[in-house]
Protein backbone atom coordinates (compact mmCIF):
# COMPACT_ATOMS: atom_id res chain seq x y z
CA UNK A 1 0.00 0.00 0.00
CA UNK A 2 1.56 3.44 -0.97
CA UNK A 3 0.74 6.08 1.37
CA UNK A 4 1.59 9.82 0.38
CA UNK A 5 0.86 12.48 2.98
CA UNK A 6 -0.69 15.71 1.02
CA UNK A 7 -0.46 17.92 4.84
CA UNK A 8 -2.38 18.10 7.44
CA UNK A 9 -4.74 15.25 7.62
CA UNK A 10 -4.87 14.86 4.20
CA UNK A 11 -3.14 11.38 3.22
CA UNK A 12 -3.91 9.42 -0.15
CA UNK A 13 -3.67 5.74 0.20
CA UNK A 14 -3.24 3.79 -3.18
CA UNK A 15 -3.38 -0.08 -3.78
CA UNK A 16 -4.45 -2.33 -6.76
CA UNK A 17 -6.92 0.70 -8.66
CA UNK A 18 -8.12 1.92 -5.66
CA UNK A 19 -7.36 5.12 -3.66
CA UNK A 20 -8.44 6.18 -0.44
CA UNK A 21 -8.31 10.25 0.61
CA UNK A 22 -8.60 11.32 4.49
CA UNK A 23 -9.82 14.85 5.55
CA UNK A 24 -9.25 16.51 2.21
CA UNK A 25 -8.20 19.88 2.92
CA UNK A 26 -6.02 21.53 0.06
CA UNK A 27 -7.45 24.55 -1.15
CA UNK A 28 -6.26 27.55 1.61
CA UNK A 29 -3.76 24.67 3.23
CA UNK A 30 -0.87 26.33 3.94
CA UNK A 31 0.69 22.47 3.66
CA UNK A 32 -0.95 21.49 1.02
CA UNK A 33 1.27 19.19 -1.23
CA UNK A 34 -1.20 18.97 -4.34
CA UNK A 35 -4.20 21.19 -5.56
CA UNK A 36 -7.61 19.95 -5.69
CA UNK A 37 -7.47 19.28 -9.21
CA UNK A 38 -4.47 17.24 -8.92
CA UNK A 39 -6.25 14.46 -6.84
CA UNK A 40 -8.65 11.47 -8.40
CA UNK A 41 -9.57 9.36 -5.49
CA UNK A 42 -12.40 6.74 -5.73
CA UNK A 43 -13.20 7.10 -1.84
CA UNK A 44 -13.22 10.08 0.56
CA UNK A 45 -13.18 9.42 4.31
CA UNK A 46 -13.68 12.56 6.23
CA UNK A 47 -13.70 12.65 9.72
CA UNK A 48 -15.78 15.67 10.69
CA UNK A 49 -17.21 18.90 9.01
CA UNK A 50 -14.77 21.55 10.78
CA UNK A 51 -13.19 23.18 7.59
CA UNK A 52 -9.59 21.96 7.92
CA UNK A 53 -10.98 18.55 7.20
CA UNK A 54 -14.10 18.00 5.21
CA UNK A 55 -11.33 20.94 3.04
CA UNK A 56 -12.55 19.86 -0.91
CA UNK A 57 -14.55 16.65 0.18
CA UNK A 58 -17.76 17.66 -1.70
CA UNK A 59 -15.88 19.31 -4.92
CA UNK A 60 -14.06 16.12 -5.12
CA UNK A 61 -16.71 14.02 -5.12
CA UNK A 62 -18.87 15.99 -7.42
CA UNK A 63 -16.01 16.36 -9.85
CA UNK A 64 -14.20 12.66 -9.48
CA UNK A 65 -17.72 10.81 -8.71
CA UNK A 66 -16.04 9.60 -5.42
CA UNK A 67 -17.85 8.32 -2.36
CA UNK A 68 -17.98 9.98 0.97
CA UNK A 69 -18.03 8.01 3.98
CA UNK A 70 -18.74 9.08 6.85
CA UNK A 71 -20.59 9.56 9.83
CA UNK A 72 -24.60 9.77 9.36
CA UNK A 73 -24.88 13.37 9.62
CA UNK A 74 -21.95 14.83 8.04
CA UNK A 75 -22.35 11.91 5.05
CA UNK A 76 -26.09 13.77 5.13
CA UNK A 77 -24.82 17.38 4.98
CA UNK A 78 -22.50 16.41 1.77
CA UNK A 79 -25.32 14.64 -0.05
CA UNK A 80 -27.34 17.92 0.16
CA UNK A 81 -24.62 19.76 -1.58
CA UNK A 82 -24.55 17.20 -4.35
CA UNK A 83 -21.83 14.58 -3.32
CA UNK A 84 -21.76 10.81 -3.20
CA UNK A 85 -22.07 9.92 0.40
CA UNK A 86 -22.10 6.82 2.33
CA UNK A 87 -23.18 7.38 6.02
CA UNK A 88 -22.06 5.10 9.21
CA UNK A 89 -21.82 5.39 12.55
CA UNK A 90 -19.27 4.69 15.44
CA UNK A 91 -18.92 1.08 15.86
CA UNK A 92 -20.25 0.17 12.51
CA UNK A 93 -18.30 -1.86 9.78
CA UNK A 94 -18.89 -1.69 5.78
CA UNK A 95 -17.86 -4.22 3.06
CA UNK A 96 -16.45 -1.90 0.22
CA UNK A 97 -15.42 -3.37 -3.08
CA UNK A 98 -11.56 -2.99 -1.65
CA UNK A 99 -11.78 -4.02 1.82
CA UNK A 100 -13.84 -2.16 4.68
CA UNK A 101 -14.24 0.87 6.69
CA UNK A 102 -15.29 0.26 10.83
CA UNK A 103 -16.01 3.78 12.63
CA UNK A 104 -14.47 4.68 15.59
CA UNK A 105 -14.72 6.94 18.17
CA UNK A 106 -12.74 10.15 18.07
CA UNK A 107 -13.54 12.49 20.92
CA UNK A 108 -14.11 16.26 18.94
CA UNK A 109 -16.70 18.27 17.51
CA UNK A 110 -18.26 17.14 14.19
CA UNK A 111 -18.94 20.65 12.89
CA UNK A 112 -22.70 19.47 11.92
CA UNK A 113 -25.61 20.21 14.62
CA UNK A 114 -26.05 16.67 15.99
CA UNK A 115 -23.29 14.81 14.82
CA UNK A 116 -20.18 13.49 15.71
CA UNK A 117 -16.38 13.29 15.05
CA UNK A 118 -15.24 9.93 14.05
CA UNK A 119 -12.12 8.19 13.07
CA UNK A 120 -11.56 4.84 10.39
CA UNK A 121 -9.79 1.75 11.06
CA UNK A 122 -10.26 0.50 7.06
CA UNK A 123 -8.43 -2.60 4.82
CA UNK A 124 -7.20 -1.88 1.69
CA UNK A 125 -4.93 -4.80 0.03
CA UNK A 126 -3.26 -6.98 2.63
CA UNK A 127 -3.03 -3.78 5.15
CA UNK A 128 -5.12 -2.55 7.99
CA UNK A 129 -4.99 1.45 8.41
CA UNK A 130 -6.52 3.18 11.67
CA UNK A 131 -6.45 7.44 10.55
CA UNK A 132 -7.46 8.50 14.42
CA UNK A 133 -8.78 11.75 12.94
CA UNK A 134 -9.02 14.90 15.15
CA UNK A 135 -8.96 13.02 19.16
CA UNK A 136 -7.17 13.09 22.11
CA UNK A 137 -6.42 9.99 23.69
CA UNK A 138 -9.10 7.80 24.98
CA UNK A 139 -8.67 4.47 26.87
CA UNK A 140 -10.93 2.10 24.18
CA UNK A 141 -7.90 2.34 21.72
CA UNK A 142 -6.92 -0.78 23.53
CA UNK A 143 -10.27 -1.93 22.83
CA UNK A 144 -8.84 -1.22 19.11
CA UNK A 145 -5.53 -2.75 19.46
CA UNK A 146 -7.55 -5.73 20.05
CA UNK A 147 -10.46 -5.98 17.40
CA UNK A 148 -7.55 -5.03 14.97
CA UNK A 149 -4.49 -5.75 13.87
CA UNK A 150 -2.85 -2.63 12.93
CA UNK A 151 -0.45 -2.09 10.56
CA UNK A 152 -0.29 1.50 10.34
CA UNK A 153 -1.72 3.97 12.54
CA UNK A 154 -1.74 7.66 11.64
CA UNK A 155 -2.01 9.96 15.24
CA UNK A 156 -3.01 13.98 15.61
CA UNK A 157 -0.17 15.45 17.52
CA UNK A 158 -0.43 19.23 17.24
CA UNK A 159 -2.20 19.64 20.61
CA UNK A 160 -4.69 22.76 21.39
CA UNK A 161 -7.33 20.87 19.39
CA UNK A 162 -6.34 17.04 19.72
CA UNK A 163 -3.80 14.94 21.53
CA UNK A 164 -0.30 16.39 21.89
CA UNK A 165 2.70 14.49 21.80
CA UNK A 166 3.12 13.11 24.94
CA UNK A 167 -0.74 12.11 25.09
CA UNK A 168 -0.22 10.37 21.43
CA UNK A 169 2.97 8.30 22.44
CA UNK A 170 0.33 6.72 24.93
CA UNK A 171 -2.22 6.39 22.30
CA UNK A 172 0.70 4.43 20.23
CA UNK A 173 1.43 2.27 23.38
CA UNK A 174 -2.60 1.68 23.18
CA UNK A 175 -3.01 0.65 19.43
CA UNK A 176 0.37 -1.22 19.12
CA UNK A 177 0.43 -0.43 15.06
CA UNK A 178 3.67 -1.61 13.87
CA UNK A 179 4.22 1.66 11.76
CA UNK A 180 3.18 4.82 13.44
CA UNK A 181 2.97 8.46 11.55
CA UNK A 182 2.37 11.78 12.84
CA UNK A 183 0.15 14.53 11.97
CA UNK A 184 -2.03 17.21 12.32
CA UNK A 185 0.44 19.60 13.54
CA UNK A 186 2.86 22.53 12.19
CA UNK A 187 -0.04 24.02 9.67
CA UNK A 188 0.09 26.35 11.86
CA UNK A 189 2.24 28.03 14.90
CA UNK A 190 -0.94 27.25 17.25
CA UNK A 191 -0.02 23.47 16.92
CA UNK A 192 3.81 23.27 16.30
CA UNK A 193 5.18 19.77 17.02
CA UNK A 194 8.43 18.40 16.43
CA UNK A 195 7.88 14.69 14.95
CA UNK A 196 11.22 13.98 15.24
CA UNK A 197 11.11 14.15 19.10
CA UNK A 198 8.08 12.18 19.30
CA UNK A 199 9.40 9.47 16.70
CA UNK A 200 12.01 8.96 19.88
CA UNK A 201 9.84 8.72 22.03
CA UNK A 202 7.80 6.24 20.89
CA UNK A 203 10.50 4.43 19.96
CA UNK A 204 11.93 4.22 23.22
CA UNK A 205 8.17 3.61 25.14
CA UNK A 206 6.72 1.57 22.43
CA UNK A 207 8.35 -2.13 21.34
CA UNK A 208 7.36 -2.79 18.11
CA UNK A 209 6.34 0.26 16.60
CA UNK A 210 8.08 1.83 13.99
CA UNK A 211 7.22 6.01 13.55
CA UNK A 212 7.75 7.36 9.99
CA UNK A 213 8.17 10.99 10.07
CA UNK A 214 6.55 11.93 6.14
CA UNK A 215 6.77 15.77 5.13
CA UNK A 216 4.07 17.35 2.46
CA UNK A 217 4.20 15.43 -0.80
CA UNK A 218 6.49 12.39 0.53
CA UNK A 219 5.35 8.77 0.24
CA UNK A 220 6.27 5.62 1.80
CA UNK A 221 5.48 2.02 1.04
CA UNK A 222 3.60 -0.03 3.83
Amino acid sequence: MKVTFLGHACFLFEEAGTSILTDPYLSGNPQASARPGEVNPSYILVSHAHGDHLGDAVDLSKRTGATIVSTAEVARACQEKGAKTHGMHIGGKKQFDFGYVRITPAFHGSGVAGGHACGFIFRLGEKTAYFAGDTGVFGDMELLSRLESIDLALLPIGDNYTMGPDDAVVAASLLKPKVAVPMHYSTWPLIKADPVEWKRKVESEVPGTEVMVVGPGQSIEI
